[in-house]
Order: C-alpha cells, then structure tokens, then sequence
C-alpha cells in the first residue's frame, strides 16, 4: 500500500519536518559524490553485532557505539528507499508536529527513531550487516498518526492492481502494521534486507511516546473509531444552518464536533446556505478548541452594498464520545 496523499491539512508551516527531510536529501546526495560510501556505512550505520559480540563491543569508544542510533536513520541506500520514505514523512509528518509544536516534534521523530534501532538489534543480535534509513522513526510517526486521526481518509494505491482508492487511516495502518508483522515473524533473523522489527519498534515507540507527550492513548482512539457520526456528519459535509439580523453583516452559526476532534484538531468540509446560495468551504479546526469557543471565518459572512463581506461566527458545540459496548 503507497499512500498518495491525506485529506488532512496542516494550520502550520511544518518547519522541523521539512528541514528533516532536507538533512537526509543532503545526506544521500552528498554519500553519491564519496568514494567512501561503504566505510561509512559501517560507520554510521546501526550493527546490532557492535552490541552483542564481546570483540567488538569492547573495542569501540562510547562515542563510536552512540553515534549510529541517530546517524543510521539520515542514511539511506538507494534512490527509491530515500523518495518512499520522504514521501511518507511529507504526508504524515506535517499533522503531527502541529499537534505536538516544533520542539517536542523533533525529540519525538529522533526517540522513536533510536527505538526502531534498538527493536531491531534485540532481534538480530549477530548481524554484523548495518541496518540504515529513516524507516524506523517514520513508523513512529505513523503511529501518532494513526491514534490521533484514526478517521482522516488516506488516497492509497495498491502495487498489485494499481488503482488508487480512499481509506481511512486506521485501516490503512492497521493493514500496514500487519504486514510488517507477518514479514518480521516470517523472516529469519539478520536475512532480510528490510528491518520489519526496526519498523515495528517505531510505530509502537510513536504511539506511546504520544502518550507521554499529549495524553492520548489508545483507548482514546478505540472509542473515537467507536464513536457514530454525528448526524450533520453523516454525508461528510457538515450543513450549518445560519442565522443574522437583516443590520449585522455577520452570519452566525453552530459546528458540531466531537470531544477527541476538539482536542487534536480537525478538518471539516462545510456548507453554509444563505439566501439561494449554497457554498462549501474547508474549516480547519484548531487543536485544543473548547464547548462553546466561537471560531470567525473572514469574509463568509453576507455580501454588503459596498461590496465586502460579513464574517461567518461559528460556535463549536462539542459532543461527548462515549463507550459503545
């Protein structure tokens, strides 16, 4: 499964994530011009053997042994491991560092990074082949995204039929987790290339480690997929019923969200009926917003003999998610 791209759009310029990708294109075309590629590979790259053989352990400086568990996931070995991965960050990384701001960010890419690290050296501890590449630290991300918007639709392609359909993205990541899964349980230790338990370690650190940062867990997330759409839901536009004084060129009205979305922000697609007009807009909800909190959109208001525009006052009405069983 390739994603194509997510219908979940960023209120802030994503600053960390995309100097992140830079510093690995940096790195990757900077390895293509040096003669020494395969000695820094060595280097820099994670050996699980350099923690696990008596030889080589204590014959390596501290520095020599902590290095890689950040370097290892800025290397990548070919062109087309370093556009997958970039490509998944891009789509994915931009939401969770505005959920979690640039500082917290950039520690939580980097810790989930050094986990998938240490997951794939607890299962291959004699392999003297060194694991690199961002994988690992993506996989975290991925599984911050997949708690914190379980329900953003995901245009996915499949390799085999090549027809791009939409999920959402507890279903995409449900799938993708799985199959790492049964690779990694299928696959004998320090044989294949891909490090399937450097991806599983990661995914499982970005979830928990989101739980330390931001409070949301996974049975915040059990209970939102539990969680039945609100009725103004249902069609994936939210119709807001607006109302105003013939005086006040502003329109007024209510947004109906649920209790997670208001937390970790959302995206709504919106229509907003006034007179014999009927318009549609993207709302983008912003995290942390609270029952009642009015949210004014610039210039949806109604249209003035001067020719500006009132302003659209939306009030958000939160409703609670409750346990389904």
């Amino acid at each position: 499964m390739l994603p194509i791209h997510d219908a979940n759009a960023s209120k802030n310029k994503p600053v960390v994530n995309n100097v992140i990708i830079i510093i690995n294109i940096i790195v990757f075309v900077a390895g293509l011009f040096s003669t020494y590629e395969q000695e820094y590979l060595y280097i820099y790259g994670l050996i699980p053997a350099k923690y696990s053989t008596h030889s080589y352990f204590y014959n390596i400086s501290l520095i020599k042994k902590t290095i890689p568990f950040f370097t290892f996931m800025f290397l990548h070995g070919g062109f087309w491991h370093l556009l997958a991965n970039m490509w998944s960050l891009y789509i994915f990384g931009d939401n969770i560092e505005d959920c979690l701001g640039h500082k917290k960010y950039l520690l939580f890419y980097l810790l989930c990074g050094i986990i998938s690290g240490i997951t794939h050296i607890i299962f291959n501890l004699n392999s003297d082949i060194p694991v690199i590449g961002a994988s690992g630290a993506i996989a975290g991300v991925m599984g911050a995204y997949f708690i914190l918007y379980p329900r953003a639709k995901i245009l996915t392609l499949f390799p085999i039929i090549f027809i791009p359909f939409q999920a959402p993205a507890y279903l995409f990541f449900g799938i993708w987790f799985a199959y790492q899964f049964i690779n990694a349980a299928s696959t004998q230790s320090g044989v294949d290339s891909i490090a399937w338990w450097a991806h599983i370690g990661g995914f499982l650190a970005g979830v928990l480690i989101l739980k330390f940062f931001k409070g949301v867990s996974f049975t915040d997330f059990v209970k939102e997929i539990k969680t039945k759409p609100l009725k103004s839901e249902s069609s994936g536009i939210n119709l807001i019923k607006t109302f105003g004084t013939t005086e006040d060129p502003n329109l007024y009205g209510i947004l109906n969200i649920t209790s997670f979305e208001a937390f970790v922000g959302a995206q709504k697609t919106v229509n907003v009926p006034w007179g014999f007009y009927n318009r549609v807009y993207k709302v983008i909800i912003p995290n942390g917003v609270s029952n009642g909190q009015i949210l004014r959109l610039k210039g949806l208001g109604k249209a003035q003999n001067n020719g500006m525009r009132g302003d659209l006052m939306l009030k958000i009405r939160t409703a609670q998610i409750s346990d389904t069983r």
